[in-house]
């Protein structure tokens, strides 16, 4: 980060930083600057000071002001991939798109070989591990700890009048062929630079293809000790 206002600079240090010394006096949360103190109180209070000049939508902040315009008005995506033509309305989607070229996975599960490229993923893999089933189908109350499976489910068991969009490289069911673009683009597309497995030697043009391929390794236990024959995958 780079910045010609030193003002800037120490806005954008702050980021970095655990310190939190922005309390709301509405909650026991606190935040790290005044500005997402201020946006976090408008919650509370229900003020949405940041209002849309083409429609009668408000927002808390200026951020999801932008997001809105872009999605429902502009229809402008800014944010550009510089490996394939993929291009995103938010900078935070780009990044996680620009993982599947470089294979990073800067969210690892602390139980098991598992990574994610994001957050929210890794949350819902953890589910795997607590076993918790929060997803529950509304029509014979099964319970699921992720939310495709429930999907997946919803439409084998009960989803007669529902359209099936099958993929036609794996056994994944979508509701919407929508769904199903999206699905092939990021999965079953053919990428330029190929992803590299991090505990061997193979290489993948095909993100469905590396993803099989990683689960080869989820219990393998690669650690071994030089003192006794124990071995461990951390």
């Amino acid at each position: 980060f780079t910045s010609v206002k030193l003002s800037s600079l120490r806005h954008h240090l702050k980021t970095h930083s655990d310190e939190k010394c922005h309390v709301c006096h509405l909650c026991p949360k606190a935040f790290r600057t005044a500005t997402l103190l201020h946006n976090h109180v408008n919650t509370h209070t229900g003020n949405k000071p940041h209002k849309c000049s083409e429609c009668d939508t408000a927002f808390v902040t200026r951020g999801e002001l932008s997001r809105h315009r872009r999605y429902k008005h502009t229809l402008e995506k800014p944010f550009k991939c510089t490996v394939c033509e993929y291009s995103s309305v938010e900078a935070s989607k780009m990044r996680r798109h620009v993982r599947s070229h470089t294979g990073e996975r800067p969210y690892p599960c602390p139980l098991c070989s598992y990574a994610s490229k994001d957050a929210y993923k890794l949350k819902r893999h953890m589910l795997t591990h607590t076993g918790e089933k929060r997803y529950e189908c509304y029509v014979c109350q099964a319970r699921f700890t992720q939310s495709g499976t429930m999907k997946i489910h919803m439409l084998q068991k009960h989803g007669e009048n529902v359209p099936k969009h099958q993929c036609p490289h794996c056994n994944t069911f979508l509701s919407r062929k929508s769904d199903l673009g999206v699905h092939l683009r990021n999965l079953h597309s053919y990428m330029e630079e190929a992803v590299k497995c991090r505990d061997c030697e193979a290489a993948f043009h095909e993100r469905y293809a590396f993803l099989q391929h990683r689960k080869t390794h989820r219990n393998e236990k690669k650690f071994r000790c030089a003192q006794c024959s124990c071995t461990c995958n951390q």
